[in-house]
């Protein structure tokens, strides 16, 4: 994956820059601090600050890396909540019974990423109009936005960047559980024991622990443009302390996390050296219970951080062993704090027949260490779904795992496979989605997924671009449209025959 370099401040006058937006931090309101943050620093000019209704759900359409073949790109589709490294992109909120969520979107010309934001209300079964909080300035739907709630209630979204090239801003609703106006956070992180305005971060998967704040893990670009997984915490959502680093292993890694009770899972693979991007392999997983203070293995042995060599304590499967890439789906935890890891397996990086089959394959740990299990295999790597802990030995998996319209492309036909004995034996529960246009690809789970609204996914379709619909499911596998056009306050989803 790559970024378009952009010109950028010579070092001297960045950080005169980085003076001045420090000064300003301290003697100057908020709105003063933004309006001379935008003129003079053209990493904040980038983006545009727009705050009104989106009047319709139009879901962003990317692609990445030609790959002149039949299959045209190595992925593409309707990413508008896309990465898997992206998360939370839907939480329920149990005081006012709204699941909140965001989306990349973009406007009928799928010219620019718009950072929308909207709601399902579960007593009226309608859908918030969205907000537009800003335009990105770019199609790369890396730059996909995060979400999370506060302990008060306040909604904030993390615009994301893929990269250094591009800026990174944080936003807090003005009022708890209310989309209709946000207020940009200047926010700060330590660097070396100094604040520095908290500007750039890639992959954010953020999670809000009562009575603490906030923990995100995310990626920062080295200097030779390896990806570094660390990650850092706040008390406030202003002022963050240091960014720690996890691991960082030969060139690189991504990661996928999730939060249960204040407990924090991640699991993450690397790419080794020489091999590029394309290249990923491997799985490892760490934990924290102490707001990451200490982290340690599924055993309970705390890890020497940072992580740097490729056999270590965190070690779950070595796919390198077996020259297969691991591609990371999703992660949960069950109703014992104990986690379940769904990832794709294949023989390479390429679209097509050649490199299937990719295996879902479950990872869970058992009394003589991890095992896994395959729940269904499909026939591109980045056909993503979710994870749910349904009951005690009950699971499901909700992901485009049968065939789509353009076949070998990201995505298919939504469907859910349910095992009933912890995870060993899958079976197909339901297809939510027939005979459709285009693919359908990552498909989302909520934060505390209520039955109303279980799932979020767009689609798109694989080998051109072409305008994508957003669609939620409920627990029963029923499916719902967004409106792509409407300009009411509150707007009705569309059931799907």
């Amino acid at each position: 994956m790559t970024v378009a370099k952009k010109s950028r401040p010579s070092s001297g006058s960045y950080l005169t820059l980085i003076s001045i937006i420090q000064y300003l931090t301290v003697l100057t309101s908020l709105t003063l601090l933004t309006t001379v943050a935008l003129a003079q620093d053209d990493r904040f000019a980038e983006a545009e600050i727009i705050m009104k209704k989106a009047n319709g759900f139009r879901g962003i359409w990317y692609m990445n890396q030609p790959s002149n073949d039949e299959y045209v790109y190595k992925y593409s589709g309707g990413l508008a909540v896309y990465p898997a490294n992206h998360r939370p992109f839907a939480i329920y909120a149990r005081r006012v019974d709204k699941t909140f969520f965001c989306f990349g979107g973009t406007d009928n010309a799928n010219s620019s990423l718009m950072h929308n934001v909207s709601y399902f209300d579960h007593r009226t079964g309608k859908v918030a109009n969205p907000l537009t909080i800003l335009d990105k300035k770019t199609t790369d739907a890396h730059d996909n936005p995060v979400i999370s709630i506060d302990d008060r209630g306040y909604i904030w979204v993390f615009s994301t960047s893929h990269g250094t090239t591009r800026p990174s801003y944080i936003h807090k609703s003005r009022r708890p559980y209310d989309i209709s106006d946000f207020g940009l956070v200047n926010a700060t992180e330590l660097v070396d024991g100094k604040p520095q305005p908290f500007v750039n971060f890639s992959y954010f998967q953020v999670y809000a622990v009562k009575g603490k704040g906030f923990i995100a893990l995310f990626t920062k670009y080295n200097k030779a443009g390896q990806r570094v997984i660390g990650y850092n915490t706040t008390a406030d959502g202003v002022h963050w302390n240091e960014w720690k680093v996890l691991a960082h292993i030969e060139e690189g890694h991504y990661q996928i996390s999730t939060e249960r009770n204040g407990k924090i899972g991640v699991a993450f693979d690397y790419h080794p050296k020489g091999k590029g991007l394309n290249y990923r392999t491997n799985l490892h997983y760490l934990e924290t219970s102490d707001f990451g203070k200490t982290w340690q293995n599924i055993e309970g042995e705390t890890a020497q951080l940072p992580l740097t060599s490729p056999q270590n304590p965190a070690i779950v499967h070595d796919y390198a062993s077996e020259k297969r890439n691991c591609y990371l789906l999703d992660i949960t935890f069950d109703q014992q704090n104990k986690p379940a890891i769904l990832v794709i397996a294949s023989k390479g990086y390429e679209a097509g027949p050649a490199n299937g089959p990719r295996e879902w394959t479950l990872y869970r740990p058992g009394k003589q260490g991890w095992e896994h299990h395959i729940v269904t295999t499909s026939d591109n790597n980045y056909d993503m779904g979710s994870i749910y802990h349904v009951s005690k030995d009950s699971w499901r998996v909700v992901g485009p795992g049968v065939d789509g319209p353009q076949a070998y492309n990201p995505g298919g036909e939504v469907a859910m496979w349910r095992s009933d004995d912890g995870g060993r034996q899958w079976a197909l529960e339901r297809q939510l989605t027939r005979n459709s246009p285009r693919n359908h690809s990552y498909v989302r789970k909520p934060v505390h997924a209520q039955d109303g609204f279980y799932a979020i996914w767009a689609d798109g379709h694989g080998r051109k671009p072409s305008e994508s619909f957003i669609y939620f499911s409920n627990v029963n596998g029923d499916v719902y449209k967004l409106p792509r056009n409407g300009k009411a306050a509150m707007l009705r989803p569309e059931p799907m025959k």
